[in-house]
């Protein structure tokens, strides 16, 4: 019988060999492809994570305000805003307050819904912020408060 060498790898050793983000690809939605689902009527459930402040001078329409995902508030008010809602449902989480590599709301936002059992969870990938990567591109806008 042959003996074959096994090369065992720790969990702690493959973390630098994972991704750095908690979502896949198939989880990034660009805003064009969004805009495009809701012109279509497609209605999945969309949650702002950012500040009020940005949600009430303009937001993607139908979203609602969870709160920003940096504070407990704000994940308090996202877990609000599930309740009741199928663990299977698609939800699409955006921010858009800063370039999204430096948003301080997203990644906390989109780890607990995660950790709370929701496996259909999208993000919107604003590379900008929401005024230059939907506003200007002129996706429909919500500004009623």
């Amino acid at each position: 019988m042959k003996r074959r060498n096994f090369l065992w790898v720790t969990a702690a050793a493959c973390a630098g060999l994972q991704a750095t983000e908690p979502w896949t690809d198939g989880g990034v939605l660009q805003p064009e492809s969004l805009a495009k689902d809701l012109q279509a009527g497609k209605k999945p459930l969309i949650l702002y994570v950012g500040f009020p402040v940005l949600y009430k001078a303009a937001r993607i329409p139908g979203a609602i305000l969870a709160g920003p995902g940096s504070q407990q508030s704000g994940l308090d008010a996202l877990q609000q805003a599930l309740a009741g809602v199928a663990k299977n449902r698609e939800v699409v989480l955006y921010c858009g307050c800063c370039p999204f590599d430096h948003c301080p709301n997203i990644r906390p936002a989109f780890e607990k819904i995660r950790a709370w059992g929701y496996s259909n969870v999208k993000l919107v990938m604003m590379p900008t912020n929401f005024h230059t990567d939907w506003v200007e591109k002129g996706f429909p806008v919500d500004k009623t408060t």
